[in-house]
C-alpha cells in the first residue's frame, strides 16, 4: 500500500501542471523539401528557380481562432558592406557620407501566405531574424547613428532593383491548410557559397515550428577554373589575361585589314 502511494505521488510530480478545463495546444510540424539543393554557376548561367514545397503534420485538428502563417526565407552568405550617399558639391556629384554595415546577406528572399504584419509579431521577428531589415541589423556590433535607418533603406532599395532582395507577400500557396508551395527566383549575379533556406509556421503571430536546410551555390567548369586561377595563381592569371588581350587585338586588327583589302 505504501509503495503504491509513493508511485502515485511520483506520477503526480512528473506530470505537467495544467489548469482544469484547459486543452493542450495541437502540435504541428513542418515537412518540407526543395526542388534542388545545389546550384551550379557556369558561363551560361542566367539564374535559377528554387521550388519550396511541403506539408504540415498535425496530431490534432488545427485551432479555428488562430490563422495559419507560413514564411519562407532564402538567405545568401553575409558580408560587410559600405553604403555611400552622394551629394552635389561645387557642381560635381561626390560621395559625401557613408555607413559601414557589419553584415548583410548577399541575397535575401521572403515569401509569405499573407501580409507579414498579420502573421508575425515584432518580438518573433527579432528572435528569428526573418524580415529583410532584421536580417541586416541582426549582426550589428557598432552603435547605430541617426542616419543609419536611411542608409539601410537605401541598401534594400538598391538590392531589390538588382533582384538580390525580394519580398513576395502572398507568394506561398496553401491548400487545405496543409499543403504549401512557393518558388524563389535566383538571379544570375549570385555570390558563391552556402545559402540558408528556412520555413516558419506561425500561429497568432508566434513561431510554432521551423524547418531549415542548405543550398550550395558553386562555380563549375571554366568559371571554377578561372576563379581558382585568379585567386590561387594571380601572376599566371595576369600574364594569361595579357596574352589573351594581345591575341584578341592582333586577330581584330588582321580581320579589319582583310576586310579593307
Amino acid at each position: 500500500m505504501i509503495r503504491a502511494l509513493l508511485l502515485l505521488a511520483m506520477a503526480i510530480t512528473i506530470l505537467p501542471l495544467r489548469p482544469i478545463g484547459a486543452q493542450a495546444e495541437p502540435e504541428e510540424e513542418i515537412i518540407a523539401d526543395l526542388s534542388q539543393n545545389h546550384v551550379a554557376i557556369t558561363t551560361r548561367f542566367i539564374g535559377s528557380e528554387i521550388l519550396v514545397f511541403g506539408a504540415i503534420r498535425r496530431e490534432a485538428p488545427p485551432p479555428e481562432d488562430a490563422p495559419l502563417g507560413l514564411i519562407v526565407t532564402i538567405a545568401g552568405p553575409s558580408e560587410p558592406i559600405v553604403v555611400r550617399r552622394k551629394a552635389r558639391r561645387a557642381g560635381i556629384w561626390v560621395n559625401a557620407d557613408a555607413v559601414h554595415i557589419d553584415s548583410a546577406p548577399s541575397f535575401y528572399a521572403v515569401s509569405t501566405n499573407a501580409p507579414m504584419r498579420e502573421i508575425l509579431i515584432g518580438s518573433e521577428d527579432l528572435a528569428h531574424n526573418i524580415s529583410i531589415r532584421q536580417a541586416i541589423t541582426s549582426f550589428w556590433t557598432t552603435q547605430l547613428s541617426p542616419d543609419t535607418p536611411e542608409f539601410i533603406e537605401a541598401l534594400i532599395r538598391l538590392r531589390r532593383k538588382a533582384g538580390l532582395y525580394q519580398m513576395n507577400e502572398g507568394g506561398v500557396r496553401l491548400r487545405a491548410k496543409t499543403l504549401f508551395r512557393t518558388s524563389v527566383r535566383l538571379p544570375s549575379n549570385l555570390v558563391e557559397g552556402t545559402y540558408s533556406a528556412r520555413v516558419f509556421l506561425t500561429r497568432k503571430g508566434r513561431v510554432v515550428d521551423v524547418y531549415k536546410t542548405a543550398i550550395e551555390v558553386n562555380k563549375v567548369g571554366v568559371e571554377r577554373w578561372i576563379f581558382n586561377l585568379a585567386h590561387q595563381r594571380p601572376l599566371i592569371y595576369g600574364l594569361l589575361s595579357i596574352v589573351i588581350a594581345i591575341i584578341a587585338g592582333w586577330g581584330a586588327s588582321s580581320a579589319f585589314r582583310y576586310l579593307r583589302g
